[in-house]
């Protein structure tokens, strides 16, 4: 990821897949508001390109992650549907499970 990350316009690449089929994205920053709201560009060759949102949300004593995306542009507008949407599904929660265990690894450390 870029240095300045998660400042708007940063980078950050990203490899999915498992065993030999891969895909190789790069995310831009288009929106940030600190530790409540990231929404990024994905870049993912040959598919086009979607809008991925997330937001932190207070509930409770606790705090709510929301993910939302959609396909901005390319092939990947005309394949948004159930099959695709398992798809990206899958691979959101692959992409995810990395920075969710340093999160719980970082809040267990500071209590």
């Amino acid at each position: 990821m870029d240095p300045h990350w998660p400042d708007v316009g940063a980078r950050l690449n990203v490899r999915v897949g498992a065993g030999r089929p891969t895909l190789d994205d790069i995310c831009v920053v288009r929106i940030t508001e600190s530790l409540r709201r990231l929404e990024l560009e994905a870049k993912a060759d040959p598919f086009g390109a979607a809008r991925i949102a997330m937001r932190l949300t207070p509930w409770g004593e606790s705090t709510l992650f929301t993910l939302d995306w959609h396909p901005l542009r390319g092939p990947g507008t005309r394949m948004h549907g159930l099959s695709v949407d398992y798809f990206v599904a899958v691979r959101n929660g692959m992409m995810l499970t990395k920075p969710a265990r340093i999160a719980v690894r970082e809040r267990a450390a500071s209590v």
